[in-house]
């Protein structure tokens, strides 16, 4: 089975490219926007003209959730507007789109653990883009698996785990929020589940929430780190229940991942313990 991964150099996109050694039966074509940039429909022709994919992973996105309050349009034209052109050539090539959103789409109201049934209802710019996504991908495609994450972390890229790991090194005071709960998620076991689900050749297509189990405050996460590397010593950190940030978060967002789990049978481990794997 032919495999087209966008938006490779992206810490998802990396981390597939790891796990793609440990499924043989799948051949990877990985792009770098710098290759195939999803907003550019004549690339896009080009290259679905030249192969034949079965499954495409877009991982390409548009994710600075604070800088998309005022970028809006240029949120909206990747994680919306370049979605539906990718989205349509899927479906006129007959390929499978497995479109990567996120727990944002949702507005943090509930305190029990949000289904893929549950109403979405974004409260910053930044979901409101990926669920215009999710939305193009559903009224174009007729395969399709809409992967829908939290807290998303690994060894690759610009994220929370890494940012901490950087503080701690520098000895910088860190005030860190708990007013936000969801459930830190490793892209390393994501990227698993996604070829675990192309592997098993399933035609049970629709919105399916992946993330580790468990959940935590943004506190939590940063005081797991420190406390999993030594170095909770060796700098001051600090809860506070108010962070100032420009775009409004989901004060809760911990995803329900049992129709993933009953569908494909994938048993993803708790979030503690897979940051203790990515640290060793």
């Amino acid at each position: 089975m032919k495999v087209l991964v966008t938006g490779a150099n992206g810490q998802l996109g990396r981390c597939i490219k790891d796990a793609a050694s440990n499924f043989p039966e799948l051949d990877f074509l990985f792009v770098s926007r710098e290759e195939l940039d999803i907003e550019n429909e004549i690339a896009i022709s080009e290259l679905f003209l030249k192969t034949q994919f079965d499954y495409c992973i877009n991982t390409a996105a548009y994710t600075n959730v604070e800088k998309a309050e005022s970028e809006q349009e240029k949120a909206f034209q990747i994680n919306a507007e370049a979605v539906k052109k990718l989205a349509s050539f899927c479906k006129q090539y007959s390929t499978t789109l497995i479109q990567i959103s996120t727990d944002y789409v949702f507005d943090g109201k509930k305190t029990t653990p949000y289904t893929e049934e549950d109403a979405t209802n974004p409260i910053n710019v930044y979901g409101a883009s990926k669920l215009k996504g999710e939305q193009f991908v559903q009224e174009v495609c007729n395969n399709y698996f809409i992967i829908r994450t939290s807290w998303l972390y690994s060894q690759y890229g610009h994220n929370f785990y890494n940012s901490i790991l950087r503080f701690a090194e520098e000895g910088r005071d860190l005030k860190i929020t708990t007013e936000q709960t969801g459930t830190p998620t490793n892209a390393n076991d994501l990227a698993q589940v996604i070829l675990q689900i192309i592997k098993s050749k399933s035609n049970k297509y629709g919105i399916y929430n992946v993330s580790n189990t468990g959940e935590a405050t943004w506190y939590d996460f940063a005081r797991e780190i420190l406390t999993s590397t030594n170095q909770i010593n060796t700098t001051s950190l600090v809860k506070t229940d108010y962070y100032l940030t420009f775009a409004a978060r989901p004060r809760y967002s911990v995803l329900d991942t049992n129709k993933c789990k009953n569908t494909f049978k994938n048993e993803i481990i708790n979030w503690n313990t897979s940051l203790l794997l990515l640290l060793k």
